[in-house]
């Protein structure tokens, strides 16, 4: 089991994918082992019970998501930067999950 858990969720889980694509391969390249995943708003607190991620990414287009997430929720919860989003600049990403990560 990695040693971190990052979930991203996005309206329908598509574009933060490729996010995690990226992110991975930041992780790697840094040595930070990392479960790095996406899912789609509808399915997330199906893969919060699942996963119990240790941070939650949400993508720009999901924002309004963030104040109730944060209520029920004792992980950290954060909008991902709209522009490292539409760059997909996974090392920065990443780099602001960790941050979030006690």
């Amino acid at each position: 089991m990695a040693e971190k858990t990052i979930m991203l969720c996005c309206a329908a889980g598509m574009s933060t994918s490729l996010l995690v694509s990226k992110m991975q391969k930041a992780a790697e390249s840094d040595g930070v082992d990392a479960e790095i995943f996406a899912t789609a708003a509808a399915d997330a607190d199906a893969k919060l019970e699942e996963k119990h991620p240790d941070v939650l990414m949400l993508g720009p287009q999901v924002r309004y998501l963030e104040g109730q997430f944060k209520e029920k929720l004792t992980i950290p919860v954060e909008v991902i930067n709209m522009q490292d989003y539409g760059m997909m600049n996974g090392e920065k990403v990443l780099r602001e999950a960790l941050s979030l990560i006690k």
